[in-house]
C-alpha cells in the first residue's frame, strides 16, 4: 500500500530566520492560517493556527529566503516529528513541515 504524507498550507509568515551551514543553508519561519466559523450564538470566531517550517537550499525554494513577516506564502512538503528533552529533561516533540516546494503570494 502506497503511503502519503503530504501537507500544503496558504498563509501569512510570522518570525523567519535563516541557518547558514556553509555549503547550504535553511530558512524557518512560522505561517500562521486562520480558520473561520460561526459559535452557537452566530457571533464570528476566527480560529488562527501557527505553522513551523523548514526550507532548505534549492531551486523549489528559492523564495524562501526572500520572504519577510506579513508576506503570503503557498508551502508544499510533508510533516516531520523532532523528539529532544527539554532544560527540565522533559521529553518534548514538536511538529514542523519541511518544505518541498515554497512561493511568495
Amino acid at each position: 500500500m502506497e503511503q502519503l504524507n503530504k501537507v500544503e498550507l496558504i498563509g501569512t509568515v510570522g518570525s523567519v530566520y535563516v541557518k547558514d551551514f556553509g555549503r547550504t543553508k535553511c530558512v524557518n519561519f512560522s505561517v500562521a492560517t486562520n480558520h473561520a466559523y460561526k459559535d452557537r450564538e452566530g457571533c464570528p470566531v476566527i480560529e488562527t493556527t501557527w505553522h513551523r517550517v523548514i526550507a532548505w537550499d534549492s531551486p523549489d525554494n528559492a523564495d524562501a529566503f526572500r520572504i519577510s513577516k506579513g508576506d503570503q506564502v503557498h508551502v508544499i512538503g510533508r510533516l516531520r516529528v523532532q523528539r529532544y528533552t527539554g532544560a527540565d529533561g522533559v521529553e518534548r516533540s514538536m511538529v514542523e513541515i519541511v518544505a518541498k516546494r515554497m512561493e511568495s503570494l
